[in-house]
């Protein structure tokens, strides 16, 4: 087995994966657990590192590269950001140091869009954007990395121009366990997915988005009136939220192809989105982009 050159980390609000990581680019081992911000937050993010990094067997002289929001305000040392526009590579430069651990862990910052009128924030998807682009991509290009805050970022000559957060997933879960619509959606789970209930809500939100919230409704009113299952109103929801992005994203933009980031069910939902609506798009692992982005950082900052 080839010998670990660093620790790469994905450090989210709710979620933490690292890989040890081969100077190559391989994955020597992995670790997932549910240990994000808030859980690390309370517990201590030191703590939470360490036992994963003895899980693994890394060496103790072993450096970490971190994105995500270990390096927001609130994690585990702020990171800050750097404002847009900017080149993709400009994240390579300014990771920060954590003090006080006897090994090197650097923490890579964000991106900030600080215009007063459409003000915005990324921490986590720089990286996976880097891994998904390169730091030498060419011409203009809609980045999308589905999630619960969905981001949409606009790239033109490997430099981010600017960028858009849609809190597609945090609404979804929100509409479908606090509001009347709870009662459309129980037991969706158990049915089979309805691909027609979401197409045709996908399409009915990207053409009439002013109606969004009239959209929703429907998935209370048609099971009342027209019986249908917990599975379509579920597809409705979830069709209408996402139509709903893409036709934000997407307004004032050319539409020269989108590349997808993303992996699991938000990938296949959405590649079903841009079918249906006959757009353009090229799909990239989330997974394998946001570990390409900390290799980069990696190579940066420690080039052996």
């Amino acid at each position: 087995m080839a010998n670990p050159a660093y620790v790469a980390v994905d450090w989210g609000t709710s979620s933490f994966r690292l890989w040890l990581m081969a100077r190559d680019g391989s994955v020597l081992a992995e670790r997932r657990s549910g240990e994000g911000m808030t859980s690390a937050a309370k517990t201590g993010f030191s703590a939470v590192l360490s036992g994963h990094l003895a899980a693994v067997e890394a060496p103790d002289t072993l450096p970490v590269i971190v994105c995500g929001m270990a390096g927001a305000r609130q994690g585990w040392v702020e990171a800050g950001y750097i404002d847009v526009p900017t080149p993709l590579a400009s994240i390579l430069t300014a990771a920060v140091r954590v003090p006080g651990e006897s090994r090197d862990v650097r923490i890579l910052p964000g991106l900030a869009q600080r215009q007063t009128a459409t003000p915005d924030v990324m921490r986590g998807e720089e990286t996976q954007l880097l891994g998904a682009l390169g730091g030498t991509s060419a011409g203009p290009q809609a980045v999308c990395m589905p999630g619960t805050h969905s981001k949409w970022v606009h790239v033109g000559d490997a430099e981010v121009t600017g960028f858009s957060t849609f809190m597609t997933g945090e609404l979804f879960d929100a509409i479908s366990k606090h509001t009347i619509l709870s009662h459309a959606v129980a037991g969706a789970e158990e049915q089979p997915a309805d691909a027609a209930a979401f197409e045709a809500a996908v399409s009915a939100a990207f053409a009439r988005p002013a109606l969004a919230s009239n959209l929703l409704f429907t998935a209370r009113s048609g099971q009342l009136l027209h019986g249908i299952s917990a599975a379509a109103a579920q597809a409705r929801l979830s069709g209408t939220l996402i139509g709903l992005e893409i036709a934000g994203a997407l307004q004032d933009a050319a539409n020269s192809g989108i590349t997808l980031v993303a992996s699991g069910r938000l990938q296949a939902l959405y590649e079903q989105a841009f079918k249906t609506l006959s757009l353009a798009f090229t799909a990239i692992d989330a997974d394998a982009a946001v570990r390409r982005g900390l290799s980069a950082a990696a190579d940066a900052i420690w080039p052996n």
